[in-house]
């Protein structure tokens, strides 16, 4: 008795691991450069002040 037709797979040409590569390798960069551009963090002191001096100096954001 043979396999079914649905059974009988193909080798593998190893394209599925090249793009789980490709994947994982363009994933982290975009991660490390997210957290290059992560701005550093203000401290809490004196916010009240720091948010009227960026009002005064015409900055929106």
């Amino acid at each position: 008795m043979t396999k079914h037709l649905a059974d009988k797979r193909s080798p593998a040409t190893g394209t599925r691991v090249a793009q789980f590569l490709r994947i994982a390798r363009e994933g982290s960069e975009r991660l490390w450069q997210d957290l290059r551009r992560r701005p550093v963090p203000v401290p809490a002191d004196n916010r009240r002040a720091a948010e009227f001096l960026r009002i005064d100096r015409g900055r929106q954001v």
